[in-house]
């Protein structure tokens, strides 16, 4: 028991020992020896974010799109601020004091020990002024990186920009490894290749004392991380295209897409009014973002992709006999009267005797008989029910064509349109309660219908490769050297037979030889051009102007949809536009100066 108790005793006194050695050696350390305190006082260790360049985009031809500029960020460290003359910084950063205390208390918020942005963006003259004064200025030091930079002012929609990534974002665990201040694609080729384009960031760790001097590396860079550059983007632009198309429009509201139908690579995207992508790198982004915003012209809605709610003409009148050919109610060789007791047509002409009569002249009465066979095929005795038989399938088979659906194409938030449905007409009129005389208007591509430009061009697409499409998509590889992406190799084919496509085409042909797209035509230059003109009914006001093509008739390079808002007929603005665009893509020149001024001019905007 005496043992026991002896024991006892010693491992007290062991403990009571060590116990007192530290609180000697703590004693000695903070209050006899004044070493340590002068190294903390002296030097710190300075954490410095090293940002990663962002992948560059290029065109298809190798022309720089968007590169790196350098820009300079005033970061703050709010443990290490002491006594600051708030009034002097404000003057050299040209701000308000409320302004900059506000920045304090974003920076205390997000952390009392780290670095966060104070000021961004500085240009090269705030740069050098506060360089030189920020010795004065403790826990304040300059943090180099790039930002976007554009040799040019064309495609903006399409690039979309980055921006200071948000507070929400910064909650949502899908953005886990940014911090504030970090910079992130906001929309267009910017969003949807984030994850290729931001690269990694890494640190440099430095000493410094208290004065803010740089006392070299800390442990010779043992513990630094390099920065892991973003890849490049190679686009399927044609830049020089997309410049001409945007002098085109020159202003005028609309949209122009262009696709090589082969590929499914878009060559030129173009959303009027456009703006110029510079106007969203330097420090009055924020200004610009917010005028551009609230332009009565609509300057940032995307039309190419957004655009879904404007009936498409005319040019779905090619669907309708497609379609109508598919299921055999109709040969090339059908002819119907121009029996205007139907509905109006808006073209002098004789009955169309076939099929690509029909199309040269647009005849609208033709067309509605032909949708009335398409959905009235006796399927059943019930007029209504028979109706709605032949409106479910055609649903189905327009649907084949890429309308009324997403694309898919690689940018951020594209509509999938509108296409008339059973359910949409018994919401409307009841079950068994509408039928071919309550919906006609769709066989003229009006009512119920919205389709976007990217699908107008998509459709031109698959006509040219009579019955088949890749997926429309604007970036070709990622990577200097990388291939083209395996999800736009696929090819989706329609409802309809190849077969069915030559007297179609024919007729396309002949619009553009002697019909409404004579403006399009390019006889003189050995090009075959194939198109269709429309007229989208617009209920606010003029109506819009639309024309699809592609060209060459035999083995088509490029296809293409013309948009033009408030533009009356499409043989008066779009179809003159979308020739020279065809034009300058496949001989590399213009040739008809005279209609390339005519639609500079925008006169077509008076026609009535």
């Amino acid at each position: 028991m005496n043992y026991l108790e002896n024991r006892k005793y010693v491992i007290q006194a062991i403990f009571l020992i060590v116990g007192v050695v530290f609180a000697l050696r703590l004693f000695y350390i903070q209050v006899v020896d004044s070493s340590y305190k002068q190294a903390a006082e002296t030097n710190a260790i300075k954490p410095i974010i090293q940002y990663p360049f962002r992948g560059l985009i290029y065109d298809r031809n190798g022309q720089l799109l968007v590169q790196n500029t350098p820009v300079y960020d005033l970061m703050v460290i709010p443990k290490e601020v002491k006594q600051v003359d708030t009034l002097r910084l404000c003057k050299l950063l040209n701000i308000p004091v409320e302004d900059a205390r506000e920045r304090f208390k974003k920076a205390r918020t997000f952390s009392y020990v780290q670095p966060s942005i104070f000021f961004q963006k500085l240009s090269t003259e705030d740069f050098a002024r506060i360089q030189d004064n920020l010795i004065d200025f403790p826990g304040f030091y300059i943090n180099a990186r790039t930002a976007r930079g554009y040799p040019h002012s064309s495609l903006s929609h399409a690039l979309g920009y980055i921006a200071e990534i948000s507070p929400k974002q910064l909650e949502d665990s899908a953005y886990k490894g940014y911090r504030p201040g970090d910079y992130i694609g906001k929309s267009g080729i910017e969003q949807e290749y984030e994850k290729f384009l931001m690269g990694r960031r890494g640190v440099k760790y430095k000493m410094v004392n208290v004065r803010g001097v740089d006392k070299g590396s800390f442990k010779d860079g043992a513990y630094d991380t390099l920065s892991v550059a973003g890849q490049n983007l190679i686009s399927t632009i044609d830049l020089d295209l997309q410049k001409y198309g945007e002098f085109l429009m020159n202003g005028a509201k609309g949209s122009v897409v262009a696709i090589e139908p082969s590929t499914g690579e878009v060559l030129a995207y173009i959303s009027s009014p456009f703006y110029d992508p510079n106007l969203f790198t330097g420090k009055d982004y924020g200004k610009n973002y917010m005028k551009l915003l609230t332009s009565p012209d609509k300057t940032m809605f995307n039309r190419p992709i957004m655009a879904s709610s404007n009936p498409p003409g005319s040019i779905f009148k090619l669907a309708h006999a497609l379609i109508a050919l598919q299921e055999g109610v109709i040969t090339p060789n059908t002819g119907y009267p121009c029996n205007q007791a139907l509905v109006t047509c808006s073209h002098a002409h004789p009955a169309p005797t076939d099929l690509t009569i029909a199309i040269k002249t647009s005849c609208n009465p033709y067309f509605y008989q032909v949708y009335r066979a398409l959905l009235n095929q006796g399927k059943s005795k019930n007029i209504f029910k028979d109706t709605a038989i032949g409106l479910a399938d055609w649903r189905e088979q327009i649907l084949t064509f890429g309308f009324g659906t997403h694309l898919g194409i690689d940018l951020p938030n594209e509509k999938q349109g509108i296409i008339a449905s059973n359910k949409m007409y018994d919401r409307i009129y009841g079950e068994n309660r509408w039928k071919f005389s309550t919906i006609y208007s769709l066989s003229i591509g009006q009512g119920e219908l919205g389709v976007t430009p990217l699908q107008m061009a998509n459709f031109m697409a698959i006509i040219a490769n009579r019955g088949f499409y890749y997926q429309p998509h604007i970036i070709r590889s990622v990577g200097e050297h990388g291939k083209p992406l395996p999800e736009y190799q696929k090819r989706h084919y329609t409802s309809v037979a190849a077969k069915h496509y030559a007297p179609i085409i024919e007729g396309m042909a002949a619009v553009v030889q002697s019909g409404t797209g004579v403006n399009a035509k390019l006889e003189k230059v050995g090009i075959t051009v194939c198109g269709k003109t429309g007229t989208a009914e617009n209920p606010q006001g003029k109506d819009h102007a639309v024309f699809v093509a592609f060209a060459p008739k035999d083995n088509p390079k490029i296809a293409i949809a013309v948009y033009v808002e408030n533009a009356g007929f499409g043989a008066q603005s779009a179809a003159p536009i979308a020739g020279l665009m065809i034009e300058k893509y496949l001989t590399d020149s213009v040739s008809r100066k005279p209609m390339e001024q005519w639609v500079l001019s925008r006169k077509y905007l008076e026609v009535e």
